[in-house]
């Protein structure tokens, strides 16, 4: 059986009403490329048709009273399209505003836990478009991050679509099969049991990561520091409500600039989210002294064999938002990020799927109480969450479609109420940034200083 990893599961664990635990993306597409036209009926039945090469969609959680261990994942034997896929419209004029209103609402709903942890939402009435007229669609994909990691949900996405408008749909592949209760809790107590001989491995690798750290933070080679990330508008209790928005630049602008300057595209992500936030907080007079700190998440897919389905690293990295110009600042995010990943390249890549997995559920329970009693400390852990997830080169197509955007959106968090996370898809950047709005109350206008910043960086190109 399929067993959640301690990663998984904590993110299943910490999941509460203020703070849903799915990652989503709004996907823009053309429906009069389709051949032969699109309608609702053929889009569910080619749906239908790719569910079935996605186990992951078909698997539920599954548990007993009798587990001490984490949950597993089952197939669902009930599994029915119909309670994941819907179908709404946009009020008119059914411009940005109305779509992120309504994605937000969407984004800001937890799972229903009894099914398979995803849902789809087709959503007519962009731009008061007729889809019979072959006008603009808009789906939303939301899943469980227990289910999926930046990665893996790409690789779902690109399942989910296709290369060529009329290409066949994937074959099916097999799902987790079933477990009995008495199975799960017999496995369960098999793996708690041998839960200290992981302790025994993780602590010393623990404690060589924090003599590393000191010698990296005395030698001024040291990722940024967790908690001293400034207090920011970002930086409070989020409330169940959710804000999106959304921006698209040109990939072919982004790598000019990486050139230009000798950089990462990810320095240059960095850079425009930096930029973007900081003429944000300018304009309200609440542009803090300090740089602002990015958590930024990383894969590690390929470079570990440890159980879960999230295979996830991370580093914080110094955003240098005290430095008023924008090629200087991008030369110092660059500086900085490197020593951030040689950082925590010098941890190993299974230190952080290693420390969640010797957790076990009721230690989770303690951790997460202790938690939600603990009062919210002075100092952010970071300012923002940035995440750049590479995207397939080519034109995608969903169902015939072509694919015009797909914006990612990640989860927030008490303290960390700002998540931007960023997709390439053929010569586009795709943005999502997605906040709480008793936190900001503009999204759009932090949103149209991504262009802003870009034009800055492009100067003197």
């Amino acid at each position: 059986m399929e067993r959640l990893g301690g990663l998984d599961a904590g993110l299943l664990y910490s999941e509460s009403a203020a703070i849903p635990m799915h990652v989503c993306s709004v996907v823009m597409v053309d429906t009069s490329t389709v051949p032969g036209g699109f309608s609702y009926e053929r889009f569910r039945g080619d749906i239908a048709d790719r569910v079935r090469a996605l186990p992951e969609l078909r698997s539920k959680l599954g548990d007993s009273q009798f587990n001490v261990d984490h949950p597993v994942w089952v197939q669902d034997r009930a599994f029915d399209l119909d309670r994941h896929l819907n179908r709404i419209a946009l009020p008119s004029p059914g411009g940005r505003e109305e779509l992120a209103a309504v994605c937000g609402h969407i984004a800001s709903v937890p799972l229903d836990r009894s099914k398979p942890l995803w849902e789809m939402w087709v959503i007519e009435g962009v731009d008061g478009a007729r889809l019979d007229a072959g006008g603009p669609l808009a789906l939303m994909i939301k899943i469980h991050h227990a289910a999926v990691d930046g990665v893996s949900a790409a690789n779902l996405l690109e399942t989910l679509c296709d290369l060529e408008p009329d290409a066949p749909p994937p074959p099916p592949v097999d799902g987790p099969g079933d477990a009995t209760p008495w199975a799960i809790a017999a496995d369960g107590l098999v793996r708690f049991a041998t839960r200290p001989l992981q302790l025994a491995r993780v602590v010393p690798v623990t404690a060589a990561m924090v003599g590393k750290t000191v010698t990296r933070a005395v030698s001024g080679t040291a990722m940024a520091a967790p908690f001293v990330a400034p207090r920011t508008r970002f930086n409070a209790e989020v409330t169940s409500e959710r804000s999106i928005a959304l921006v698209q630049l040109d990939l072919n602008d982004v790598k000019k600039v990486k050139n230009h300057y000798g950089v990462k595209v990810n320095d240059v992500v960095m850079a425009l989210c930096g930029g973007a936030m900081r003429e944000f907080l300018a304009a309200r007079d609440e542009m803090p002294t300090r740089p602002m700190i990015a958590f930024v998440p990383a894969s590690v897919h390929g470079q570990t064999n440890r159980p879960g389905r999230n295979q996830l690293s991370g580093m914080f990295c110094n955003l240098h938002t005290d430095v008023a110009d924008p090629h200087e600042r991008l030369q110092a995010i660059s500086e900085s990020t490197l020593r951030a990943k040689e950082h925590s390249g010098s941890l190993g890549p299974t230190l952080l799927v290693d420390l969640a997995q010797m957790i076990s559920r009721n230690m989770y329970n303690v951790l997460l109480g202790v938690m939600s009693r603990a009062p919210v400390p002075a100092a952010a852990p970071a300012n923002v969450v940035i995440s750049n997830v590479a995207g397939p080169p080519a034109t995608l197509y969903s169902c015939g479609a072509e694919v015009k955007a797909l914006y990612p959106l990640g989860p927030i968090f008490h303290t960390v109420g700002l998540n931007i996370t960023v997709m390439s898809v053929a010569d586009r950047l795709n943005v999502g940034i997605i906040s709480c709005p008793q936190l900001v109350d503009d999204l759009w206008d932090l949103a149209d200083r991504f262009d802003v910043a870009l034009a800055e960086l492009l100067q003197g190109c």
